[in-house]
């Protein structure tokens, strides 16, 4: 047998060693229990390949994002193959790795009930501890579709090969190179168990999945198309460890307990109506309070940065849509046209940008204008698929904070700071402070424009971000058709992370709108447009702050800032004077004069997430003072009315939370 030139590549580190002909990446790394896979000259292969002479390779470890991906769709099989073992007429979909788990499609007889998942699990955990080995096996289209040929699924997927998408998770079974299939294999006959139609790689052997839990199932479309028969989608969780397991689910019993949609029910929010439409909110008394003091702190924070509030209409012919690009390229998530006027065909807006370009073409403009920023809350309508409307997070009707700003090619750089500078200190008013970036470059399939434009752009963005001194992450290809852009990612109080506000530089609408202003030696000039939506949408942030605060909003959003709540009747005109009086200081607050006794009351506030309950008994009336208790339950006792109204005030005016 000849010798065999690989190198080991750790990190930074490289390690060159001589092995014999038909050394599998497994005996490179034998020992080293965590490495599951291996990437070889850029390509995920399993531990089983046999390496070539000068190739570097490289351990892919089980916590890795790649590893990660590997464990999930591995257990995803073994899901697959429990599924059918229980259910023998189930036919095969997909099932792909997604973020934090897995899933597979069935298309089976009736849907799986909660039995059915607890049964699957415990086949799951049998075909673990038999230690499976997972078997790569390449295969002609013919030979395929012959082994496939009572899986209607797997036979569509085998006409894709070459053009599967990832969207849908087809990518994950079929690619533009050879056609596998992936053998489960006995461990001590070598009979083979189970077979599906798959990429990989997988792991060695079943035993290597350390933790898995099945979640839940729901409906789901073959291949995300509601014209495709609906299957029977189960979702679950796989993790490096028991540990980690543990930790996934409590985190996701915290992100239950913090649900908007559940909180918006619980503190009387709002509401989606089934008779209005699914993404379609409307909010309620309380709900509605806390949007308007979103809103109007933050149009007073765009008055002080010299932005000026527009307004246009929520519906347009589709002209002004053609000429905007969106049309083209944006169609699939505008709501069909309606026919006015003689035919002509009529949209509700999906953006505000063309209208705003049209109020600057409205007169002529001059380079003294600029820069002119343009604010609006301005409703725009999606035709989000059913399928991921979510809540007020993904919802078909929302309302933008969106602002255009048109500048000179000289004030670019210096605009873009100050807006992204003036965004991140906006957010962190709202109390989000952990934040990194990330670049949207442009998507080499879907763009307007030259590539000198794109590249100008591209960079001058890069540099803005990096002033601000937060992590900047790449997103390859996935701008806007017009320009690339900036988002800030926050993070909540939990950790999980939410797209807040875009920044986007345009120098193709301007082109398109053939918008002008006059320069100083008198020529007529094309300005630079900046797209900018700060919240993204009111409703997306509306739902994000109040996942971020479990409700429990600090005193300046919060819907009642302090409730009153009398130990007897006799103290209620004491409670409803100091009410009155904070009152007229701006405050809201309420007083609880009901029937209920105190305790009740208490606990009522409590479930509202009241900040300050306003506690009055014979000695704070005899003293012309009242008590404090807080969330927490904690208490403070005998406050002077003038000082409880003040101290309120200052958290109100400080945006503390108490």
């Amino acid at each position: 047998m000849s010798d065999v030139r690989v190198i080991i590549q750790r990190d930074s580190e490289r390690e060159e060693r001589v092995v014999t002909t038909g050394t599998t990446a497994a005996e490179l790394f034998a020992g080293e229990r965590s490495v599951i896979a291996a990437r070889v000259a850029g390509e995920l292969k399993d531990l089983s390949y046999q390496v070539q002479d000068g190739e570097t390779v490289e351990g892919v470890e089980i916590s890795s994002e790649d590893g990660l991906n590997i464990l999930r769709h591995s257990t995803a099989h073994v899901m697959a193959q429990a599924v059918q073992e229980l259910f023998p007429r189930a036919k095969l979909g997909i099932g792909p790795p997604v973020r934090d788990g897995f899933y597979y499609d069935f298309d089976v007889e009736k849907p799986f009930t909660p039995e059915d998942l607890k049964a699957i699990e415990k086949k799951m955990q049998e075909i673990q501890k038999r230690g499976q080995r997972f078997s790569r096996r390449v295969v002609t289209d013919e030979a395929a579709r012959e082994e496939l040929a009572d899986e209607p699924y797997k036979l569509e997927l085998i006409g894709l090969k070459g053009s599967a998408s990832h969207d849908d998770g087809a990518d994950v079974e079929v690619g533009a190179g050879e056609l596998t299939i992936y053998d489960n294999i006995d461990a001590k006959t070598g009979e083979l168990c189970w077979k599906d139609l798959c990429r990989g790689p997988h792991l060695p052997t079943t035993r290597n999945i350390p933790a898995f839990k099945l979640m839940r199932n729901a409906a789901a479309y073959w291949r995300g198309s509601e014209k495709n028969p609906m299957l029977q989608r189960i979702y679950g969780t796989a993790w490096p460890s028991k540990e980690e397991l543990k930790a996934h689910l409590e985190f996701l019993a915290e992100a239950e307990k913090r649900d908007h949609r559940k909180l918006g029910s619980e503190l009387d929010l709002f509401s989606i109506p089934e008779q209005i439409g699914s993404g379609l909110a409307v909010f309620h008394p309380k709900g509605g309070i806390i949007r308007r003091v979103m809103e109007d702190y933050s149009r007073r924070r765009h008055e002080e940065e010299g932005y000026e509030f527009v307004y246009t209409p929520h519906a347009t012919k589709g002209k002004l849509f053609e000429t905007s690009g969106h049309l083209d390229w944006y169609a699939d998530g505008m709501y069909p046209p309606m026919q006015l006027d003689e035919g002509v065909d009529y949209y509700l807006k999906p953006m505000n940008c063309p209208m705003h370009n049209l109020i600057f073409d409205a007169r002529g403009r001059s380079y003294r204008e600029l820069p002119l920023r343009l604010f609006e809350f301005g409703t725009v309508y999606r035709y989000e698929k059913s399928g991921v409307v979510h809540g007020l997070t993904r919802a078909r009707g929302f309302t933008q904070d969106d602002a255009h700003i048109y500048c000179t090619r000289e004030q670019m750089s210096e605009e873009l700071d100050k807006t992204l500078t003036f965004v991140l200190n906006l957010l962190r008013d709202y109390g989000l402070t952990d934040f990194y970036l990330e670049l949207s470059t442009k998507d080499p399939e879907k763009f307007v424009g030259s590539d000198e434009a794109w590249e100008e752009a591209t960079e001058t963005l890069r540099q803005v971000a990096e002033k601000q001194g937060l992590p900047l992450v790449p997103d390859p290809g996935g701008a806007a058709f017009y320009g690339p852009k900036i988002s800030v990612q926050a993070k909540d109080a939990i950790g999980r992370t939410w797209q807040m506000s875009t920044i986007q530089l345009d120098f193709n609408l301007p082109e398109r709108f053939d918008l002008e202003y006059t320069a100083a030696d008198g020529t007529k000039t094309r300005p630079v447009m900046i797209h900018r939506a700060l919240f993204g949408s009111i409703e997306r942030f509306f739902a994000v702050l109040l996942e971020h605060y479990a409700g429990a909003f600090p005193a300046w959003l919060a819907p009642v800032q302090a409730l009153g709540i009398p130990i007897g009747d006799a103290h209620v005109d004491h409670l409803e004077k100091f009410a009155d009086a904070a009152r007229k200081q701006g405050l809201r607050v309420e007083v609880d004069s009901s029937s209920d006794r105190m305790q009740k009351k208490i606990r009522n506030a409590q479930k509202q997430k009241v900040p300050f309950m306003v506690i009055a008994g014979d000695e704070d009336m005899a003293n012309g003072a009242v008590s404090f208790r807080y969330r927490d339950g904690s208490q403070e006792n005998g406050i002077p009315v003038d000082e409880a109204i003040a101290k309120i005030a200052k958290v109100v005016e400080e945006r503390a939370q108490v």
